[in-house]
């Protein structure tokens, strides 16, 4: 295990943190992470250049896990349980400082897990099972796709050709049949009640108590079928024991506008009134009346003021329970999703929470490598459709700078050393640009007494941001 105090030695290998980090995003930009395509066992030879920079990060990332906690490992090689979760499925059971590990002690047996995984897989569109990816408090937060339907279930083949688009919002699933096979119902509620039975199992064994669903429809409609399925929708009420919360969001091809508005996020607001719009958002009281926010304005919202409560309402939720864990989905679990389990790593982090031993660039580089790259998100179609969801988690970050985002507020990041800060590595616009030496202040909360994040990293001469490298090679 990496000590605590030293830097990543697989970041370090790369030469520095920003040379990693730039390494990872021309990975990132060439093509989609496929577990099944990435060839052989992890850590063993490849057959490609490619496979063998793949293996890096997946080295990387379970480098960087050690540094703070004990886990377990879900074998995933060639993409036997889902082709687009990570070959390694990181299983966090508790952290490894001594404190720690007498505080929480690690709820999850393997082998059980693994059993659960493999009878719930089918549960969820693309076999996006529900994976707990980050441990707060001896909780898990977990992320999936939302819930499969009957054509899933019974046209696997058929449905990989009609998603091949790739899109978050593709269909999941033809829940709604012809009148002819109205007699399939009886056989078809049993199936789901077997199958959805094994997901509700691995939701319990996880500890899951909220379920926060993204999607901004009840069930999607194409062609005039029904083709998705989701929690709050369920006809049985199989997830009646869970606390479910509608936080419906705008889907990846919004952020086509927030590119074309020159990534300005302030003043831009999603149009609810779209035909497919249908989803209301649906908050228990319990869970709102801690927060300061008049929910009854949520359509009137920009997307920066929509995204900041959000982000503070699942704060306020994984603070406010002391066992239950929580699970966020929207889709296909691979654009929203991630953009919310990153914010999340990284404002815990920044709290000083999870993570303590990171560097600014170690949690960069594994927010981007496993919350995004490893878990699927499609950058390259994103980006060549101008769906820049990925760019906007992290240029978002400037806006949770304050103490009202702190889940820890008597708490204060310790002092780093001298370097970069998420911030200026952040900046996607482009441009480089050559400021003077100055004092500069990472992802923080506000610290009265020097007018910066009182967890900020203090840099001189911030280097040229990184990921504008995805941009120029996306336009080669």
């Amino acid at each position: 295990m990496a000590s605590a105090r030293s830097g990543s030695a697989c970041l370090q290998a790369a030469g520095s943190g920003e040379r990693a980090l730039g390494e990872l995003l021309l990975e990132f930009s060439r093509a989609q992470y496929r577990a099944r395509e990435s060839g052989g066992a992890a850590g063993g030879s490849a057959g490609s250049s490619g496979n063998n920079k793949v293996e890096h990060i997946e080295k990387c990332c379970l480098e960087l896990f050690s540094k703070d906690y004990c886990y377990s490992l879900i074998h995933n090689v060639n993409g036997e349980i889902c082709s687009h979760y990570p070959r390694l499925m990181v299983i966090l059971e508790y952290e490894s400082s001594d404190r720690e590990r007498h505080t929480f002690e690690s709820t999850v047996q393997i082998g059980k897990l693994q059993d659960l995984i493999h009878r719930s897989k089918m549960a969820r569109c693309r076999g996006r099972f529900v994976c707990p990816v980050i441990l707060y408090k001896g909780k898990h937060i977990c992320r999936s796709a939302t819930l499969a339907g009957w054509g899933e279930l019974y046209g696997r083949t058929g449905y990989n050709y009609i998603f091949s688009g790739g899109s978050d919002d593709a269909w999941a699933d033809t829940e709604d049949l012809s009148e002819e096979d109205s007699a399939l119902r009886n056989a078809d509620s049993q199936l789901f009640d077997k199958v959805r039975g094994h997901d509700i199992k691995l939701l319990r064994y996880l500890s899951v108590a909220y379920i926060c669903d993204l999607m901004v429809e009840n069930k999607k409609v194409k062609f005039g079928l029904n083709v998705t399925s989701s929690e709050k929708v369920d006809k049985a009420q199989r997830y009646a024991d869970f606390t479910l919360l509608s936080i419906p969001y705008p889907g990846c091809e919004f952020f086509k506008e927030y590119k074309e508005r020159d990534y300005a996020a302030e003043g831009l607001v999603f149009n609810w009134k779209q035909d497919y719009v249908d989803a209301p958002l649906s908050i228990p009281i319990s869970l709102t009346k801690p927060l300061n926010i008049d929910w009854s304005e949520y359509q009137n919202w920009d997307l920066v003021q929509q995204t900041q409560n959000y982000l503070k309402l699942l704060i306020s939720i994984i603070n406010s329970d002391d066992d239950g864990g929580l699970l966020v989905h929207c889709i296909s679990g691979w654009d929203r999703t991630p953009l919310f389990i990153s914010l999340l790593r990284l404002s815990l982090w920044a709290d000083g929470l999870i993570h303590t031993s990171l560097e600014p660039a170690e949690i960069l580089y594994l927010t981007v490598a496993y919350d995004w790259f490893l878990f699927g998100h499609m950058l390259v179609d994103r980006l060549s459709k101008g769906e820049e969801i990925f760019f906007f988690c992290f240029d978002f970050l400037k806006h949770i700078t304050s103490e009202e985002f702190s889940a820890a507020k008597q708490l204060r990041r310790k002092s780093l050393p001298p370097g970069f800060t998420l911030e200026e590595i952040c900046m996607l616009r482009g441009k480089t640009v050559h400021r003077p030496l100055r004092r500069s202040c990472g992802i923080g909360h506000h610290n009265p007494k020097t007018g910066c994040p009182s967890r900020a990293r203090l840099t001189q001469d911030p280097p040229a941001p990184l990921l504008p490298i995805i941009q120029r090679t996306s336009q080669d």
